[in-house]
């Protein structure tokens, strides 16, 4: 009974969230609180399923990304790439999204869209063109170039801890489906968006002849919040290796840039997008009642029985079923539920059905709103600045790119499974 009940809240906090009834974080948090009154998670199990360590990242990484506001950087990039772009619809959708691609692959992609995001706010409103098809663009494609490598999403990191597989067996096996998902989805994407992204030619000629050096702050400002950014990249690119969480980094670098840039400290924690992260809080806990009740688990189960004994139809059951699944909860829960049942379905050594994990739930990331970190970050973004990412509006692009960025992803599969 608690099983279920659990699953009718979720569904419950799902509906209103995609209806637009309220505000998001009150709904998460409203849901929490029914889940530890009703009994379907304790107290210590709801502050468990807290992912404090993504919380700590994105307050770490928000304030770093204000300082670079307030110094102009993100105007001077966009006028920079504004006018390389010459107002092409072609090279300003995939010169945005395929650096944010690649900077996916390396760093956090909830990262890479903190950094970007306001950039492409920018760059739009030079321009006078929508910026919310830009960004929709650049959050699907960061969690496509985050599915290419062992470091690029959180459902990587789970997976490759449990199986031992390594960075350059995650390179072979889901770069190659991952780059050809992104010159698939970007190219449909830019035919989709090619005429709301074409700005009037005086738009173009103005930004052209702005000089970009005249939004930036004194040079000690500019060299301050770079040194720290650039100081906090390569502790993300390292942490494995110095046995430091990307948290404590974030956090560590947003600390150095507060007392390097002798800033204000009550002026630089307002930058924290509060509402965000106690959206995160509220959902995780809801998420973690359907674990504390074995809702997840018993999907996984059921994906499990589903296959047959068939080798081909276990992956694509995993797939399909881990990426339809990580579209309505987020998708890290649910990859640690499903290892468990991976671990016995590669008991052979075949190693095609972890691939086939990690695919689904990485790309399964683009199908709702909620469904990866990187998208609720980005439209918190955009609220800070006064626009709405809405849930149905992300729907309409994250169903059609995930449909045609799985259905590569298939082929891909299939050429593993016939090769193994």
């Amino acid at each position: 009974m608690s099983e279920i009940l659990a699953i009718a809240l979720f569904a419950v906090v799902l509906a209103l969230v995609a209806s637009d009834r309220g505000h998001r974080t009150t709904i998460a948090l409203a849901g929490a609180a029914v889940a530890v009154l009703a009994g379907l998670i304790d107290q210590e199990e709801a502050i468990e399923a807290v992912d404090w360590g993504v919380l700590g990242l994105l307050a770490g990484m928000m304030v770093l990304v204000w300082g670079a506001e307030q110094t102009g950087v993100f105007t001077y990039l966009a006028v920079r790439a504004g006018a390389l772009s010459r107002g092409r619809p072609g090279r300003l959708m995939l010169g945005l999204t395929g650096v944010t691609a690649v900077v996916s692959a390396f760093l956090d992609n909830v990262t890479t869209v903190l950094l970007v995001v306001p950039v492409t706010l920018a760059i739009a409103d030079a321009l006078e063109i929508d910026a919310i098809p830009l960004i929709v663009a650049e959050v699907v494609t960061s969690n496509l170039g985050g599915a290419a490598t062992l470091i690029g999403d959180p459902p990587n990191i789970i997976i490759g801890g449990a199986s031992g597989l390594g960075f350059n067996d995650f390179l072979v096996n889901v770069g190659p489906p991952a780059v050809l998902a992104y010159l698939a989805v970007a190219g449909a994407l830019l035919a989709f968006f090619r005429r709301r992204l074409v700005p009037r030619p005086d738009r173009v000629a103005r930004l052209a002849a702005l000089d970009p050096r005249a939004a930036l702050g004194t040079p000690r400002e500019v060299a301050t919040v770079l040194a720290c950014i650039g100081l906090t990249v390569v502790g993300f690119l390292v942490h494995d290796a110095v046995g430091l969480e990307p948290a404590t980094i974030a956090l560590s670098g947003a600390t150095l840039y507060l007392v390097a840039g002798r800033l204000d400290v009550e002026r630089a924690l307002e930058a924290i997008q509060w509402p965000t992260l106690f959206f995160f809080v509220g959902l995780f806990v809801v998420v973690g009642a359907l674990e504390a009740n074995g809702a997840l688990e018993d999907v996984a189960r059921g994906l499990a029985d589903a296959t047959g004994g068939s080798e081909t139809a276990e992956v694509l059951g995993v797939a399909w079923g881990s990426a339809l699944a990580s579209g309505l909860v987020d998708n890290i829960p649910f990859t640690a539920a499903m290892v468990p049942v991976v671990e016995r379905l590669s008991a052979d050594g075949d190693d095609t059905t972890w691939w086939a994990l990690s695919i689904g739930a990485c790309y399964g990331g683009n199908l709702t709103l909620i469904a990866a970190s990187a998208n609720l970050v980005a439209a918190g973004v955009v609220r800070r600045a006064g626009r709405e990412l809405s849930f149905m509006r992300f729907l309409r692009v994250g169903v059609p790119a995930t449909l045609i960025s799985m259905t590569v992803a298939t082929a891909w599969l299939l050429l593993l499974v016939r090769s193994a």
